[in-house]
């Protein structure tokens, strides 16, 4: 088996159930949309409240050092033997001209996730992976591919698994229609399993043969699908087609917990119990005896 260690984030067949709750930025602006405070106590609170709650039916749970690994481990939150995915972009993303510049912090590599408990590192990068290279400006996405293979190469060197995850982003008068975009998650896959990840967290490529597209472009890479806030019953349906379509899990967040941001204190704990548990419960369903391992895939 390869020593890339996503068992630790994975089930006990290999597959990925992970709970996504690494928003900052995002997760504030739920907040302040549903009429509840954001700051950072708040965040902190939520992200406890729902790690607690779902965390015990997960393979692993993605988060923030910035408000989550540490108001986590203190409360406890964090369900014995689950693994722990920690998020190492920037929270602040460079621009040029309204398009993204990928970036990586130093101080925020391989290391700095063993030294806050991680078990594997998340690697977020927007990008067009088509973007011609203009005269007199970046090339942004050479500028993408060499700093994930940098992000790549640390995680190597430290024995940390390392997760990709690409979201297409085109330059403001350059977005296409919506086949446009899921043709463009097909080839940013398969552009960026060139540099050796361990695993891919992707979006929606829009139906089975984008999906199975995926899998035969990514070679020995696994890939796991994220919710990206659809509504449940949606992700649920994407779901069994990227299972069924070489997916080995997924990674998702919004489409379980989202409404919770409407309730705080006790009424948020009876909704996470009442509706997000049942609905974690219904993804363990879909997943049993669906999809691949990541072991059958990187082997």
């Amino acid at each position: 088996m390869p020593a890339t260690g996503l068992d630790a984030i994975a089930d006990r067949d290999g597959r990925l159930a992970v709970l996504a709750m690494d928003q900052r930025a995002t997760l504030r602006r739920m907040l302040a949309g549903a009429g509840r405070p954001g700051e950072d106590r708040d965040l902190e609170q939520f992200k406890v409240d729902v790690i607690g709650a779902l965390s015990p039916l997960s393979s692993g749970v993605l988060t923030d050092v910035d408000h989550g690994v540490g108001p986590v481990r203190r409360a406890g939150a964090l369900a014995a033997g689950v693994g722990l995915l920690i998020a190492a972009e920037p929270a602040e993303k460079a621009r040029v001209g309204g398009e993204y510049l990928t970036t990586a912090d130093p101080g925020q590599g391989a290391a700095w996730v063993r030294a806050n408990t991680g078990d594997a590192l998340k690697f977020l990068v927007y990008w067009d992976p088509d973007r011609p290279a203009a005269r007199g400006e970046p090339d942004l996405a050479q500028v993408a591919l060499d700093v994930v293979a940098g992000v790549v190469a640390d995680c190597a060197a430290h024995g940390v698994p390392s997760v990709i995850e690409p979201l297409v982003s085109f330059a403001p008068d350059a977005r296409p229609a919506q086949a446009g975009q899921e043709a463009a998650v097909v080839r940013s896959a398969g552009r960026l399993a060139a540099l050796g990840m361990d695993l891919l967290k992707l979006e929606w490529p829009g139906g089975p043969e984008g999906c199975a597209e995926i899998t035969g472009r990514l070679g020995t890479v696994p890939w796991a699908l994220l919710s990206a806030g659809v509504a449940y019953e949606a992700f649920v349906e994407r779901v069994e087609v990227a299972l069924d379509n070489g997916a080995c899990g997924v990674i998702a967040g919004r489409a379980i917990w989202g409404e919770a941001v409407e309730h705080t204190g006790a009424d948020r704990l009876a909704w996470l119990a009442d509706v997000a548990v049942p609905r974690m419960r219904g993804l363990l369903a879909v997943l049993a005896g669906r999809g691949r391992s990541w072991r059958e895939v990187a082997s």
